[in-house]
C-alpha cells in the first residue's frame, strides 16, 4: 500500500488548531517585570546609601530610607536630610527619574502581564470555536484521561476530526506535545452550553469516557437530549452500571476490566491472531479494519462491478439484512443499508466512500 502520510497531514492541517502560543508572550512579559523589580530595589539600595553619605552621619538610616521612598516616588512631603550641595541636589534628582521611570514600567508590566493573560485565553477560546464550527461529522471525546487520549490518538491516526472536552487544563497541557494540534474545550462534558459549542448538533459521534460512571451517565442522557441521532459510545467503571447507560441512550458501552480481561485470554489462546492485529496498529501506513454504510439511494450492483481492487484497501466482508458474507465473490450484489467491512489505510477508507458515493451520481 502506498505511503499515506502526506495525504494524511493534510487532511489533518484543516481540521486543527494551532496550538496556543500566548504562553511565550506571558513568558516574557514576567520576566520583564522581575527586571523591573530587581532594578528598582537596586535603586532603593544605592538611593539609602548616597542619603546616608549626603547627610554626613548625622541623618538615621530611618531618614535615609525615608528620603529615598519619597524621592522615588516623587511625593516629595519633606526634606528630612537637608541638600545644600550642588551634588545632593543632582543625586537626589537622578534618583527621582530613575524611580518614576522603574515605577512605570514595573506597573505597566504587570498591568499587560494580567490582560494579556485574560485576552490570551479569549483569543484562543474563540479561535477553537471558530474551528469548531467549521468541522461536519465530527467526534466528541468527553475525558480526556488516558481512555480518552487512546481513543483521541486513534482518532488521530485515521484522520477523523474530534474536539476535545475535560474541566481539567492541566490534561491538555500534559498532552501537548502528543496532540500539538488539538481542538479542545475547558469544562464539564455534561454541561448543555459547552456540548452546543462543541456542535454536538453536527458530530458524527461522541465518547462518554471520563472515570466516573455517574458523570458518563450525564454525559449521555445530555447529549442524547441534544441530539437524539448521534451515537455514544461510553466507558463504564462497574458492570452494573453499563444496562442504566444503554437505557439511558449509549450504542456501545465498554467496560476496561472486562474488556481487559477477555484481551488477557485471547494473547494466551491466539497470540499470533493478537500479534497480528498489534502490528497492524503499529505499522506506518496506520491500517485499521474499517467499515462503511452502503448509501440509501445506492442501486444493486454486482461487487464485480464496483471498484473494489485498491493498493489502498482489502474488502473482508459485507453484512446484509440477515447475515455476514466473508470474502465476497464477484457475484455477489451490494445493496444499500449494506455494511462493507474492510482494512485499509486513511486514504483507502476516503476512497471506498467515495466510491460508493460516485455510483449513486
Amino acid at each position: 500500500m502506498q505511503d499515506p502520510h502526506k495525504s494524511q497531514s493534510k487532511t489533518i492541517a484543516h481540521i486543527t488548531t494551532p496550538a496556543p502560543v500566548g504562553f511565550a508572550q506571558l513568558w516574557r512579559i514576567a520576566a520583564r517585570i522581575v527586571w523591573a523589580a530587581a532594578f528598582l530595589l537596586l535603586l532603593i539600595v544605592v538611593g539609602v546609601l548616597g542619603f546616608y553619605v549626603i547627610g554626613d552621619h548625622k541623618a538615621t538610616w530611618s531618614d535615609a530610607v525615608y528620603m529615598t521612598l519619597i524621592t522615588i516616588s516623587t511625593v516629595g512631603y519633606g526634606e528630612v536630610i537637608p541638600l545644600h550641595s550642588f551634588g545632593a541636589r543632582v543625586f537626589a534628582g537622578m534618583m527621582g527619574i530613575s524611580g518614576l521611570g522603574a515605577l512605570t514600567f514595573l506597573f505597566t508590566s504587570l498591568t499587560v502581564f494580567f490582560l494579556e493573560k485574560d485576552l490570551d485565553l479569549s483569543l484562543r477560546r474563540r479561535r477553537m470555536e471558530q474551528r469548531i464550527r467549521k468541522l461536519k461529522n465530527h467526534y466528541i471525546v468527553c475525558g480526556f484521561g488516558r481512555v480518552g487520549c487512546n481513543a483521541a490518538h486513534e482518532l488521530h491516526n485515521t484522520s477523523r476530526p474530534f474536539v476535545a472536552i475535560d474541566p481539567d487544563q492541566v490534561r491538555f497541557d500534559e498532552n501537548a506535545d502528543r496532540f500539538p494540534d488539538l481542538i479542545y474545550l475547558h469544562g464539564d462534558a455534561s454541561d448543555d452550553d459547552l456540548l452546543l459549542r462543541a456542535d454536538v448538533a453536527n458530530a458524527k459521534g461522541v465518547f462518554a469516557v471520563t472515570g466516573d460512571d455517574s458523570r458518563n451517565l450525564m454525559i449521555i442522557i445530555t447529549v442524547k437530549q441534544l441530539n437524539p441521532a448521534v451515537r455514544i459510545v461510553a466507558r463504564a467503571q462497574e458492570t452494573r452500571n453499563i444496562e442504566k447507560m444503554r437505557k439511558a441512550g449509549a450504542d456501545e458501552i465498554v467496560c476496561p476490566d472486562f474488556t481487559g480481561g477477555m484481551r488477557l485470554a485471547s494473547a494466551m489462546v491466539r497470540p499470533h491472531v493478537v500479534g497480528f492485529l498489534d502490528e497492524m496498529l503499529k505499522t506506518e501506513n496506520k491500517l485499521r479494519v474499517e467499515e462503511v454504510l452502503v448509501p440509501e439511494k445506492f442501486p444493486p450492483t454486482r461487487i464485480s462491478m464496483l471498484p473494489m481492487r485498491s493498493q489502498e484497501f482489502v474488502v473482508l466482508a459485507v453484512r446484509g439484512e440477515e447475515a455476514w458474507t466473508f470474502n465476497p465473490g464477484d457475484a455477489f450484489t451490494v445493496r444499500a443499508g449494506d455494511v462493507i467491512v474492510f482494512m485499509a489505510s486513511p486514504a483507502g477508507r476516503i476512497e471506498m466512500t467515495n466510491n460508493l458515493r460516485n455510483r449513486i451520481g
